[in-house]
């Protein structure tokens, strides 16, 4: 068989882009990840850090990747100080600026303007092999002086869980996302580790149904979205939290509905609304005097 050069060219390429699809599974497949929070817990046995709300990253020496296995584009300057070892971490400006950091992150080519202002937010240090209590000192002591683009995200200790409930709380209110708990004596593993935890604190409000918007996909012919408006003006859209039933049977416009939501985004609009239930029919739709209504 002949085989020519350009023949020879195809094939590498091709071998090219299956080594990274490969890599790209490997990052993903080996992250961390966090269940959720159960009131059985010794509270005191944990290292606690704010849940930042930013783009979750994988640093494998010399390249970043997303939790998804995505190669995420930067600036040269930007992690040109970082170690030659794995870290994990979060791409973050500061709180309530995700649609900051995700513009920055989806783009080809960086924006040197967005990058800037970004850090990269060091909670684990997948390599080493010490409890999690190790590994934060390793990182405070080995990564703190690297790069103005680098910090290792603060860890702390509460003894009850009233106490961590008001830190909880005093967070939220300041516009954090929640809190990460960290068994201290912990390994790193991949995959739903039980002794990494997510506590969220989320706020409910009532708004009013202003349109139905069809869904996509799976959900074409039934509802996909309502928009809704708050007592302030503001509109916004909810797509989840809704049956499959309340899909086909979706709230009346003009009725007001309850709705949950974890803080607010930069624009000033509930994050992560989700449908709880219909709080008025259209025909009453006399909203109450609920103290956490949204102004």
């Amino acid at each position: 068989m002949f085989v020519t050069k350009g023949l020879v060219n195809k094939i590498f390429a091709t071998a090219a882009v299956i080594v990274f699809y490969l890599y790209s599974f490997n990052v993903s497949a080996n992250l961390q990840l966090a269940t959720t929070f159960k009131p059985d817990i010794e509270v005191k046995d944990y290292l606690i850090s704010e849940k930042l709300d930013g783009v979750r990253g994988r640093w494998d020496g010399s390249q970043m990747w997303t939790k998804q296995g995505n190669k995420i584009n930067m600036p040269l300057w930007f992690y040109k100080d970082f170690p030659k070892y794995a870290l994990d971490g979060e791409l973050w400006i500061k709180r309530e600026k995700f649609e900051l950091v995700s513009g920055a992150v989806r783009r080809v080519t960086p924006d040197v303007h967005l990058w800037s202002q970004i850090k990269f937010m060091v909670f684990d240090v997948p390599e080493h092999k010490g409890t999690f209590e190790q590994r934060y000192l390793y990182a405070k002591e080995n990564l703190s002086n690297l790069s103005s683009y680098l910090q290792v995200l603060e860890q702390f200790r509460v003894n009850t869980k009233p106490e961590l409930m008001i830190e909880l709380k005093k967070r939220v209110q300041a516009g954090a996302e929640g809190l990460m708990l960290h068994k201290a004596d912990n390994l790193y593993r991949s995959g739903r580790n039980p002794d990494l935890i997510k506590l969220k604190q989320y706020q409910d409000a009532e708004a009013k149904v202003i349109a139905h918007i069809e869904g996509k996909g799976r959900f074409k012919g039934m509802l996909g979205s309502l928009l809704v408006e708050l007592s302030n003006g503001k509109q916004f859209k909810i797509g989840s939290g809704f049956s499959l039933e309340e899909r086909k049977t979706p709230p009346e416009i003009g009725s007001t509905i309850t709705f949950k939501y974890f803080g607010y985004t930069s624009k000033k609009t509930p994050r992560f609304a989700s449908f709880v239930r219909v709080r008025f029919p259209a025909d009453n739709i006399q909203a109450s005097d609920k103290n956490d209504k949204i102004h």
